[in-house]
Order: structure tokens, then C-alpha cells, then sequence
């Protein structure tokens, strides 16, 4: 069958093309695997930060790759406390609007710092996917449309995984924060008909994986005649046979030295004080310059999830202290990005499973609401400083430039470079990365 979009085999996705293939083996800081379980990663152990130390080499990756933070603010954020304030309205609620950065743009007093940075943002404001219900928004807002009782289908962490990440690298394809408790059965990590090759490494009770670390009962002479002896035993095996099965154990084994070699990344400790307080000493904070550690190194997808923006009762007090907060790490991410020279090359997302109610409840909360609500892209292939959507003046409704979770994701593909019209071939049924005749954003792409 003929299509104007190829489909790609799913089977065939380790054999794609290498993007940077000059760099070889000595330089293996792309994405890399996460299989069912077992962590899977390069075999040639190296300190990934020290790549960036070599100018050339650090040129040619900020150049070309392409990486993803998403910021995830679990629980539902009011877009009337952040990006889409009310001043004076009766869904108003206390706080001013200020004026940003981009002439005419106004959010909200509680984000100062963002409101100076805005000019590498693009707001959308006409967010409307009408699933209010925490589990169903949180699925619809990872996998970009509704499920089907078919197909399991891959989450955005897992495709972008798949699109941007590189089959010989030592680092992670796609990782995933979430610490808190509240919420976490919501949190969707899933490489659906992808395979589990594409599966996050998903961190719930440290910002670092477990047990990382060589035993300290086994010298380092010891561990890597083991690591010998394996991959002799394993070459005896599979002589004569072919099996993916056979070649997934042992890429996985032999990629395991990688993150070995790299556990300095997921400690925040090893960054000078200067460029933590940037982030702040909140766990959000130092698990979003982890991440910033991680996409640096060639993870090309790192999701942190900020819990307890659930605030059905005193959601003004909530959003003091929740969006104080983000506005501290947004803007020291993003200027970290620049200064580093990422954010050409880093697209951060801020999103939630759906907004709060324009209307204020007895409670002085603000309920669910999925009619009318705000998320930003920032950095790569965006058009920064633009604005999409307009709500009316009490925030109940988009009165223009209406904006779906298809949609959404496709701007999000498109950013980055990627067809959001490209298809997997499963089985014999071709899927697209979002539902035929879906279109993105052109007004905020670059």
C-alpha cells in the first residue's frame, strides 16, 4: 500500500540511520534504551558531561540534536493563576495581571520572572479537550488522543523516545520524576505498540536510579571479567541463531556499563551552587536541573511531574506557593538553556491534564475545567513571544483559536521537526502520530 506519508515498520526501529554518524562510538551521548525492566545502554562507558567540554564535538550536537522537558503539573493548574489571568472579573479571584516582556501580553503577577522571559515562549490559550476527569485529561494529555480498546498506543515520552533518540547511546531514551505521591496512578509512561525498548525509566522515590553503583564487595577487576565471561557465553549462544530476543538480552547487558558510567548525571550535587540556585532547593527544582543534566548528555525526552495543583479548596493560597515556584524553575531552566546555548535545541513544555473553573467555589477552590484553559511551548521551533487563542473576558469559553490534544502533539512533532503525519506500521495497519486530518499550530511554529 502507497501512502504520502511512508509508514515505518515499529520492528524496524533499531535499524534507522545514525544522524551524526561521524561521531561514532567514541562520542555515544544520544538516547538510548529502557527494556521491559532492564536498563539498557551503551557498552562503552564514558563521563557524558566531559563530551560538552570538547568544543567541536559540542558544537555538532547542539546543532543537530533535538530534546524535550516536560514540565507536568500534576492535578490540573489554573490558567487564571498563570497564563490566562481574569484582573477584575468575578472568576477573577485576587491577583493582578502584569505585563510581560512581549508588548501587549499580559499574565500573571505570581510569575515576575517569566513575565521578563516570555519572549522565548509561546502561550496557548485555547486549550479545550472536555475530559475534566484526572485519569481520562492525564491519558488524553500524554497520548494526544482517545484510546481505543485495540491498540494500546505509545505516550509522547515514548514516541519522541523513538524519533529522536540515537540506538547506540548510553543514556536513557526517555525518564520520567514523580515523587509525590498524590496523583501518581495518573501518571502515564508507556511505549504501547512501540515495545518496551521505548519504556521510561520511571523515578518515583529518588531523583537517581537504584542500586546504580557497583557492589562494593566486587572489585572493579572482578566486574568486568564477569562482564567478559557474559558476553563470551552469550557470543557461543547465539552463533548460529538469529532471535531479537537473543539480540535484546544482550544489547541490554551490554549498555547497563553505560549508565553505570553516567550516575553522576542524576546528581544535581555535582552542578556549582550558582547554577542550582537557579533552580531553587525545592525537589521540583533540582529534579529540573537533572533533567537539563540529562537532555545535555543526549536523553531526548525527561518529564517532571510538580504534584498538588488539585486545589479544589483554597486555591489561591495553592497557587501562591505552586506557581512561585514554577515561575522560579521555568525561568532559571530557560536561562540555563540559553546560556548553555540548548534552548534553540530544547523544547520545555508546561502542561497540565486540564485548567481550574473560571468560577470560585464555597470552598474558595477551583474545580475542574477542560473547556478553556492555557499550556506554553518554549525554545525549539517555536514562534516565541506568540500568543494562541483568546478566552472571553470571564475565561469561560475560547472565542477563538479552539486547540484539541491532536493538535497539540502535532505542533509539539512539527517543532521538532518530525511529520506528525508519518505512520507506524502495525501489523498491517498503518498509524499515523496523530489522528488523520489533524493540523498544528502554524501561528506558533518558527
Amino acid at each position: 500500500m502507497t501512502t504520502e506519508h511512508p509508514s515505518v515498520p515499529v520492528e524496524a526501529s533499531a535499524a534507522r540511520p545514525s544522524r551524526r554518524g561521524f561521531l561514532g562510538s567514541s562520542a555515544a551521548v544520544g538516547a538510548g534504551a529502557f527494556a521491559a525492566k532492564t536498563l539498557a545502554f551503551s557498552a562503552a562507558p564514558m563521563t557524558l558531561l566531559d563530551a560538552f567540554r570538547q568544543p567541536l564535538l559540542a558544537d555538532e550536537l547542539k546543532r543537530h540534536d533535538k530534546r524535550v522537558i516536560l514540565l507536568w503539573l500534576a492535578g490540573g493548574a489554573s490558567q487564571l493563576e498563570t497564563f490566562d489571568p481574569k484582573p477584575g472579573r468575578p472568576t477573577g479571584g485576587p491577583f493582578r495581571a502584569i505585563q510581560t516582556r512581549v508588548p501587549g501580553v499580559s499574565i500573571s503577577e505570581l510569575m515576575p520572572k517569566m513575565a521578563q522571559r516570555l519572549h522565548h515562549t509561546a502561550v496557548v490559550r485555547g486549550l479545550s479537550t472536555g475530559n475534566a476527569d484526572h485519569g481520562g485529561g492525564a491519558r488524553l494529555m500524554h497520548l494526544g488522543r482517545r484510546e481505543e480498546p485495540t491498540v494500546k498506543f505509545p505516550d509522547l515520552g515514548a514516541i519522541l523516545a523513538r524519533e529522536l533518540g540515537r540506538p547506540e547511546s548510553q543514556v536513557p531514551d526517555y525518564v520520567t520524576f514523580y515523587t509525590a505521591t498524590e496523583g501518581r496512578g495518573n501518571a502515564v509512561g508507556q511505549a504501547g505498540f512501540l515495545g518496551s525498548r521505548y519504556s521510561p525509566m520511571y523515578l518515583t522515590t529518588d531523583t537517581a536510579p537504584p542500586n546504580l553503583r557497583r557492589l562494593a564487595s566486587i572489585t572493579e577487576n572482578d566486574h568486568r571479567e564477569r562482564g567478559d565471561l557474559r558476553r563470551e557465553l552469550s557470543d557461543r549462544f547465539s552463533t548460529g541463531r538469529q532471535s531479537s530476543s537473543l539480540a535484546s538480552h544482550s544489547e541490554a547487558f551490554a549498555r547497563v556499563g553505560g549508565l553505570m558510567a553516567s550516575d553522576k548525571l542524576f546528581d544535581a550535587s555535582q552542578e556549582p551552587q550558582a547554577i542550582r540556585d537557579m533552580y531553587g532547593p525545592t525537589l521540583f527544582g533540582e529534579q529540573t536541573l537533572v533533567a537539563r543534566r540529562l537532555i545535555e548528555a543526549g536523553v531526548p525526552f525527561v518529564k517532571i511531574s510538580r504534584a498538588w495543583w488539585d486545589s479544589h479548596g483554597q486555591n489561591f493560597e495553592t497557587h501562591l506557593e505552586l506557581v512561585s515556584e514554577l515561575d522560579h524553575v521555568m525561568s532559571g531552566l530557560l536561562d540555563d538553556l540559553e546560556q548553555r546555548g540548548l534552548l534553540d535545541h530544547t523544547l520545555v513544555v508546561t502542561l497540565s491534564e486540564f485548567g481550574r473553573t473560571p468560577q470560585i467555589n464555597a470552598s474558595l477552590g477551583r474545580d475542574h475545567f477542560a473547556n478553556a484553559w492555557s499550556a506554553t511551548l518554549s525554545g525549539c521551533g517555536i514562534r516565541r513571544g506568540s500568543v494562541y487563542g483568546v478566552t472571553d473576558e470571564n475565561g469561560l469559553n475560547v472565542v477563538e483559536g479552539k486547540v484539541d490534544a491532536g493538535q497539540f502533539f502535532a505542533t509539539i512533532f512539527q517543532a521538532l521537526g518530525i511529520d506528525h503525519e508519518k505512520s507506524y506500521q502495525v501489523g498491517a495497519r498503518p498509524i499515523p502520530l496523530t489522528n488523520p486530518g489533524t493540523k498544528p499550530i502554524r501561528e506558533v511554529l518558527a
